[in-house]
């Protein structure tokens, strides 16, 4: 179904948002998906923040420019579905772990921070944890000198109160 030029302008305008709310971009496609794959992984996506669409190559270029996913408008080709995600891996997380459980999802490429990625930096970027693991692993990287500092003061603490203490006698 072919979109007039209003319906266009609004699809731009409504991928250009998203754009500038997010951090990364994945690109993937989709060629030989079933329904039932692409709304599994549209399910995937909502999930997991990520605004998911398939879009005309064309538009999404003119969505694009301007912002640090230009640098991706090249790797614009064929059938694509593009991933946007405010969160830095969940995009390319979503798109390289449906692409893991089906052979049809290729991840093609991405942009993130103004950097163009292919499809190993993508793979890349999803293998790193996400925020709220990052956040526990400092959280306890900080909480780890406390526990030893009050491992030791217990054990100090143990060693004068068994001082003052009288010794057994040695069993016969």
């Amino acid at each position: 179904m072919s979109l007039n030029r209003n319906e266009k302008a609004a699809v731009v305008d409504g991928v250009s948002a998203q754009a500038a709310r997010s951090q990364t971009l994945a690109l993937a496609e989709y060629r030989g998906l079933t329904v039932a794959h692409l709304d599994k992984l549209r399910r995937q996506a909502r999930d997991n923040g990520v605004y998911l669409h398939v879009l005309k190559n064309t538009l999404a270029r003119r969505a694009v420019a301007g912002t640090p996913f230009e640098v991706a408008s090249d790797a614009m080709v064929g059938p694509l579905i593009y991933g946007f995600s405010e969160d830095a891996v969940a995009a390319a997380k979503v798109v390289s772990d449906f692409a893991k459980g089906n052979d049809k999802l290729v991840v093609k490429g991405g942009a993130y921070a103004g950097k163009l990625l292919d499809a190993n930096g993508i793979k890349a970027l999803a293998s790193i944890p996400s925020r709220e693991v990052l956040i526990a692993q400092v959280a306890g990287l900080l909480k780890s000198p406390i526990q030893r500092m009050a491992g030791v003061i217990a054990a100090v603490a143990e060693q004068k109160g068994g001082a003052e203490a009288p010794a057994e006698a040695p069993a016969a």
